[in-house]
C-alpha cells in the first residue's frame, strides 16, 4: 500500500529537552548466548539465533519528538548530523549537546554521503543480519520490522503502526504481513528511515512486543526496480538543475551550437539588459566610454557601470556581445554555404598549358 504519512519536522526555538539524568540508564549487558564477541557485528556470536532474540529486553528510554525536539549548540556550531542518544531517548546534555535534537528536515544535506545521519561510517555491504548502520552503494529507505504484536482488526493494525512510525518521517509506503508479525515501511528520505529504525530498535507499540527493526533486503519486484531506478534519476535532476545557473547553461548551449556549426540548434541570447544591437560589420573593437575610462583611471568603476549595478549575472556585457558577434557570423557562414552548393559549379578556366602552348617553347630553333 502507498500513500501519505508524515510528522512535521519543525525547527523548534525553546532548548531541547534533557531526557535522562547521568547515570540513570542501566548499562549493564544481559547474559549473553554467545561464546566470542565479533567486533564488526558488535554482538557475541557461536550462540543460537533463537536464544539472542529471546533474551532481548526492552528498551528503558524512548524518544518523544514533541516533547524532547529543541535547539543545541549544534543550530549554532553548523553541525549537520543528529544525536544519536536523542533518537534512543538517552540524551543527558538535552540544549549543551553538540549534536541535533530534531529530525532531519527535507532536502537535508550531509557533508559526506558516506556516513549516516548521526555520523557514522557506513560500509560498502550490508551485514548478514541487515542490521548496523548501512551501505553506501545503495540508498535504503524501506524498514524491515518483526515481532510486531498484531490487532484482532487490520485496520487498527495499520492505524499503530503508522501512528508509531509516522512520527519519525513522512511514510510514503507501506506493507503487513498480517498472521506473522511482520511490515515493511518506506519512508521519502533515507535519513528518516535511519533514524526511526535506531528509535524504534527495542522498542513496543500498544502492547508488550519487542521489536525487531533491521534495513530491508532489495524489493525483487521488477516493477518496484524501475521506479526506484525513476525516482533516483528524477532527483538527481533535480539536484543538479537546482545547482545550475541559467543564463550558464544557455551560454553554454549556445557555445556547443556554434562549435558544432549547426544553426538549426542555434538561438539567440537575450542580453539580462537592455543594450544596444551590434552592427552588422567587421568585428568591433572593445569600446571604452570616456567617463568608464576616467573613471577606471582613478580606481573607481566609471558612470555605466555604477548607474546598472555592476555586471549583472555569470557574463558581463562584453562577453554576451561577443557570443552575439560569432552566433551572427556563424549564421552568415551557415546560410553562405548552403548557397554555394545549391548554386551551379562555374566553366572551367583555361589551363597554363593552354595558354604557353602558342610560344613554341619546344622548338628547337629558336
Amino acid at each position: 500500500m502507498s500513500a501519505t504519512s508524515s510528522a512535521a519536522a519543525k525547527r523548534k526555538l525553546r532548548p531541547a529537552r534533557k531526557q535522562v539524568k547521568p547515570g540513570e540508564i542501566d548499562k549493564s549487558e544481559g547474559p549473553q548466548p554467545g561464546k566470542e564477541y565479533n567486533v564488526w557485528y558488535n554482538k557475541w556470536a557461536g550462540g543460537d539465533k533463537e536464544d539472542a532474540l529471546a533474551n532481548k529486553t526492552l528498551s528503558q528510554s524512548r524518544c518523544v519528538i514533541s516533547r524532547d525536539a529543541g535547539y543545541t549548540r549544534a543550530d549554532a556550531t553548523g553541525n549537520k548530523y543528529c544525536c544519536l542518544f536523542f533518537a534512543r531517548g538517552c540524551c543527558p546534555y538535552g540544549h549543551e549537546c553538540n549534536y541535533l535534537h530534531r529530525l532531519p528536515l527535507p532536502g537535508h544535506q550531509l557533508p559526506d554521503n558516506s556516513r549516516d545521519c548521526f555520523g557514522r561510517e557506513k560500509h560498502a555491504e550490508y551485514r548478514d543480519d541487515m542490521g548496523g548502520v548501512g551501505s553506501f552503494n545503495r540508498v535504503n529507505r524501506t524498514l524491515y520490522i518483526a515481532k510486531m504484536a498484531e490487532s484482532p482488526d487490520k485496520k487498527q493494525t495499520e492505524e499503530t503502526l503508522l501512528r508509531h512510525f509516522g512520527e519519525w518521517g513522512k511514510i510514503v509506503k507501506w506493507n503487513i504481513l498480517y498472521n506473522r508479525g511482520i511490515a515493511f515501511v518506506t519512508y521519502e528520505s533515507e535519513h528518516n528511515a535511519s533514524f526511526a529504525k535506531e528509535a524504534m530498535a527495542n522498542q513496543s507499540m500498544d502492547m508488550e512486543e519487542i521489536l525487531n527493526v533491521r534495513w530491508a533486503t532489495e524489493d525483487p519486484n521488477p516493477g518496484e526496480k524501475i521506479a526506484e531506478e525513476k525516482r533516483i534519476q528524477r532527483e538527481g535532476q533535480k539536484a543538479i538543475a537546482g545547482m545550475l545557473d541559467e543564463g550558464l547553461v544557455e551560454a553554454a548551449q549556445t557555445i556547443r551550437a556554434l562549435e558544432d556549426e549547426d544553426v538549426e540548434d542555434y538561438y539567440p541570447i537575450e542580453a539580462s539588459r537592455p543594450s544596444p544591437s551590434p552592427e552588422p560589420v567587421a568585428r568591433p573593437a572593445k569600446r571604452i566610454r570616456s567617463g568608464d575610462a576616467e573613471g577606471e583611471a582613478n580606481g573607481r568603476p566609471g558612470p555605466a557601470a555604477a548607474a546598472n549595478g555592476g555586471p549583472a549575472g555569470l557574463l558581463d556585457e562584453d562577453a554576451m556581445e561577443n557570443l552575439r558577434f560569432y552566433a551572427e557570423l556563424a549564421r552568415k557562414q551557415a546560410e553562405e554555404a548552403k548557397a554555394k552548393k545549391a548554386a551551379p559549379a562555374p566553366a572551367g578556366k583555361a589551363g597554363m598549358a593552354s595558354l604557353l602552348g602558342g610560344y613554341g617553347s619546344g622548338d628547337e630553333s629558336d
